[in-house]
C-alpha cells in the first residue's frame, strides 16, 4: 500500500502530463507506464530502468513486470531483502520503444531528452534519499537531470554522491545483459551496494535524530 505523500496531487497531474505526451513520433501509440502501480510514493530506493519492454511494463502497466527481466529484477531486490512494496520503479523513457517487427529497441536520444523532464519531476516530487539506474542509457538519463560524469563500466555497484542523494547505478537485469555483460553473480554483488546505500542513510538519519 503507497503511503501517504504530500505530493501525491503533484504526482497525479505528472501522470495525466504524460499520458497526454505526444512528444516522439514513434511512440505516439504508446501509452506512458507511469501511475501510483510503479511503486511507493515515498520510496526508500527510486530505480530506474531504460523503457517499459513489450511483454513486461507495457503490458502490464508495471515497470520490470510479467518478464524475465521483471524476474530477474525480483530475485535481485529479494537478495537484500528490499520489499517492492518500498521502492518506486520508472523508465528513462515512460513508452515503449519498438521496432517495426514489433520487437523492443533501444531508444533515441532524442527520446530520452523529451523523457527527461518527466524524470526531473519524478525525482522533485518522490525525493528519494537513494536512486539506482538500471543500465547505461538510465545513468546517461540522469546525466540530463543533474550532470555527472559516472560511466557504467567504471562506476557499476558503486556507492556515488549524486544531488545532494546517493546513486548506485547497476547493470540491467535483461536477461541479454546477465548472458554477454555481467552475469548473476557480479549483479548480485552490485545490490549489496545498495543496502549499504541505504545504511548510510539510515546512519545520517539516527545520527541527526539522536542530536536533536
Amino acid at each position: 500500500m503507497t503511503r501517504a505523500h504530500p505530493g501525491n496531487t503533484l504526482f497525479a497531474s505528472l501522470t495525466v502530463e504524460a499520458a497526454a505526451c505526444q512528444l516522439c513520433p514513434a511512440m505516439c501509440e504508446r501509452m506512458a507506464v507511469l501511475s501510483e502501480r510503479n511503486g511507493n510514493l515515498s520510496p526508500r530506493v527510486l530505480f530506474i530502468a531504460e523503457a517499459p519492454g513489450r511483454q513486461g511494463g507495457d503490458r502490464t502497466r508495471v515497470p520490470l513486470s510479467g518478464d524475465q527481466s521483471g524476474r530477474n529484477f525480483a530475485r535481485f531486490l529479494s537478495s537484500i531483502n528490499l520489499p517492492r512494496e518500498e521502492i518506486f520503479i520508472t523508465n528513462a523513457v515512460l513508452c515503449n520503444p519498438r521496432k517495426p517487427s514489433g520487437a523492443n529497441r533501444k531508444p533515441t536520444s532524442t527520446e530520452v531528452l523529451n523523457c527527461s523532464g518527466f524524470l526531473r519531476r519524478q525525482i522533485e516530487i518522490l525525493d528519494p534519499r537513494v536512486i539506482v539506474t538500471l543500465g547505461a542509457v538510465s545513468l546517461a538519463a540522469l546525466r540530463l537531470v543533474e550532470y555527472h560524469e559516472l560511466s557504467l563500466k567504471e562506476s557499476a555497484g558503486q556507492v556515488h554522491e549524486w544531488n545532494g542523494r546517493l546513486l548506485v547505478p547497476v547493470y540491467h537485469p535483461s536477461p541479454q545483459v546477465l548472458a554477454s555483460h555481467r552475469r548473476e553473480a557480479a549483479q548480485l554483488r552490485d545490490y549489496k551496494a545498495v543496502a549499504h546505500a541505504l545504511r548510510r542513510i539510515g546512519q545520517a538519519w539516527a545520527k541527526a535524530t539522536s542530536s536533536k
